[in-house]
């Protein structure tokens, strides 16, 4: 029977073939589709091991895997053996060394108390290993977010004068990235993320990393007076200033600072250098910055240097993360500007937590969903609101510390968290005479890995575009503020998308010597154009508003020149017939129907058929819809570009 199926499918007549087209099925309705993208990112695909089919599961069946889908914890813990626990403990042991100096210099630039930075590192990584999907990533405090919370939340609240408003409004903006990042999970809208291109992200983290280090003088010099403005010039004027002002003034300022720090940014930047030469070594600059952080707090210890001018950290409260859910700012006047710097970050931490998975993932050859990481980061966030957590995301040099460790799952997360609670349980009062140029140089440590231009010079041999809004984002966040670097990224990557749609590419085509193929003449020269029929592809996935009368007037003009050459002699015949392959047309609106029935007015009033070919079924359905097909006549819709040029040809002659 299946046999015979297919012989009859294989010896349909044309008139049939094109009959398929018209009758192709009607998409779904919009309401369908939300369902639909809300339980594809909820519910598991395909079957699982208790239920073999869907019709068959039971509701034991079906919670299970629900339950397995919120939580990939349940299907790797039951192969999780302790040969991977080992490897897992070593792997979290080595991350909470690196996780411990550099959550409390990332909490110094989120200009919040340090233990917050270290209570961002126990939470989120406790929580993510149960709703992630990653088995590499570190999750905690970032540099890049860190800095965008002090440069955009400081602008609402001084965090000198009101320091306890200003902490209150950190949670408030990472409880709204946390529910900004499940909805784009839930609601499948991973795409708002896309709009940071891949190059504009790589100018940014650029640019972001370089603000980052010079706002790090402040602590490697010892300055007390600093700019809260985040642009370069003004932070080296700042910094020139201030260092006048104390030198000239008479105030006691020391230059051990920059001796202290810059002495252990060698070391740092050396043990990193080693670290990278020899992989087996990827201890090194794991170990080094908690080992920096216990020698300098040595020093100053034992040979008294904070009473002659350096800078220490103090008092850092130990304990386990206290609840903030009463510090939430849900009814003041500054919620709104709390939501607006929750979406930034949240996009931003989404960007860099993504990118740095899947880069992990792809190594070892497994798939991340991104939409799920965007519902397990949300989730993980909102958790971290609730308990004095600020805005946490996947952090590239712990992770790679992380991934060179040998873990296996993210149990190594969980490992490192327990660390860090001892950690703040029994010595964080070890902590008061930490310098704190050495924060200063733990983070400037850090920043070489969101630096890559090698990455930059890729992206201007390939697409000079793109090379536009990466320099864009770059100069931006470097001169301007973080904001104004973001809108240029967006800005330009936007144009690159409406220059795409509102100039899409309108090719002529022509069958390729002894095969069935069309294709462009342009690229492929020996293409032949068949005498008296314009074959033309709209080379758009939509035909709309903003481009609709553009593919009209490029379609008219190639008929037009067609004219022109035949009064020349140059063809035989004029033109008969002019052929739209609709392949690659995803959408198409009201205007761009509109553009349709115009052209085709104008092109029967000068003797010309319109023919469509391949149509998507969102297409036919709306032309259907609309009666243009009516208008057209269904003889003229095909299947393939072929059958189109016979039907045509046969026309013209028997006329």
């Amino acid at each position: 029977m299946r046999e015979q199926g297919v012989l009859h499918l294989e010896n349909a007549s044309q008139p049939g073939r094109s009959q398929w087209v018209l009758d192709s099925p009607n998409p779904p309705p919009l309401w369908k589709k939300l369902f639909n993208s809300v339980k594809k990112t909820i519910l598991p695909h395909g079957n699982n091991r208790f239920c073999f089919s869907s019709k068959n599961r039971t509701f034991w069946g079906h919670a299970l895997s629900l339950l397995q889908s919120l939580f990939p914890i349940l299907t790797w813990i039951r192969d999780y053996t302790f040969s991977k626990f080992k490897d897992d403990l070593l792997a979290g042991l080595t991350l909470a060394s690196l996780c411990i100096p550099q959550s409390i210099g990332y909490a110094h630039l989120a200009q919040v108390d340090p233990e917050y930075g270290l209570y961002t590192s126990i939470v989120p990584p406790l929580i993510y290993p149960l709703m992630g999907s990653s088995r590499e990533i570190a999750i905690g405090p970032a540099a890049v977010v860190s800095m965008l919370l002090s440069s955009l939340v400081q602008k609402v609240e001084d965090p000198i004068a009101n320091p306890e408003a200003y902490r209150n409004l950190i949670f408030t903006v990472t409880f709204f990235s946390g529910i900004f990042q499940a909805a784009f999970g839930i609601f499948r809208l991973g795409f708002l993320v896309d709009f940071l291109s891949h190059a504009a992200l790589v100018g940014f983290m650029a640019g972001a990393a370089i603000i980052i280090g010079l706002q790090q003088l402040k602590g490697l010099l010892g300055i007390t007076h600093f700019t809260t403005k985040t642009d370069v010039v003004l932070v080296l004027v700042s910094v020139y200033k201030s260092l006048h002002h104390q030198i000239t003034s008479g105030e006691k300022w020391s230059p051990l600072n920059f001796v202290l720090g810059c002495s252990f940014l060698i070391f740092l930047l050396a043990t990193r250098f080693i670290g990278r030469r020899n992989k087996k070594l990827f201890w090194l600059p794991a170990l080094s910055p908690l080992v920096s952080v216990i020698l300098s707090t040595l020093i100053v210890y034992l040979s008294k240097a904070d009473k002659i001018g350096v800078n220490i950290l103090k008092h850092v409260k130990g304990g386990l993360n206290p609840s903030s859910v009463h510090q939430l700012q849900f009814h003041d006047q500054n919620v709104g500007q709390a939501a607006k710097i929750g979406l930034i970050c949240a996009i931003i931490g989404l960007t860099e937590a993504i990118a740095v998975g899947r880069s992990f993932a792809s190594i070892k050859g497994y798939h991340l969903d991104g939409n799920k990481e965007m519902l397990s980061m949300g989730v993980t966030n909102i958790a971290g609101s609730l308990t004095s957590c600020y805005v946490a995301t996947g952090s590239f040099s712990r992770t790679a510390v992380n991934f060179s460790a040998g873990c296996q799952t993210g149990v190594s997360n969980i490992v490192m968290a327990i660390t860090v609670v001892l950690f703040l349980k029994l010595f964080s009062r070890l902590l008061y005479y930490t310098p704190v140029a050495i924060l200063a140089s733990v983070i400037l440590s850090a920043l070489p890995g969101l630096i890559n231009i090698h990455e930059a010079c890729y992206i201007w041999k390939v697409d000079k575009l793109d090379f536009l809004a990466c320099i864009g984002a770059f100069l931006g966040i470097l001169f301007a503020s973080v904001e104004v670097g973001l809108l240029v990224a967006v800005f330009i990557s936007f144009a690159k998308i409406l220059i795409q749609s509102i100039r899409p590419g309108v090719e002529v085509l022509g069958r390729v010597p002894r095969t069935e193929a069309f294709c462009d003449v342009m690229q492929y020269p020996m293409a032949i154009s068949t005498p008296g029929i314009i074959v033309i592809r709209i080379s758009s996935g939509s035909l709309c508003f903003a481009n609709a009368n553009f593919v009209k007037e490029r379609i008219l003009k190639s008929v037009k020149e067609e004219g022109d050459h035949d009064l020349q002699g140059t063809t035989k015949g004029k033109t008969r017939g002019v052929i739209l392959d609709m392949t690659n047309l995803m959408n198409v609106d009201t205007s761009g129907i509109l553009v349709l029935e115009e052209l085709h007015k104008r092109l029967i009033s000068r003797g010309v058929e319109l023919a469509m070919v391949n149509p998507r079924w969102q297409v036919i359905h709306k032309l259907k819809v609309a009666h243009f097909v009516d208008k057209l006549g269904k003889e003229w819709v095909f299947l393939t570009v072929g059958e189109a040029v016979d039907a045509i040809t046969s026309k013209i002659v028997s006329a």
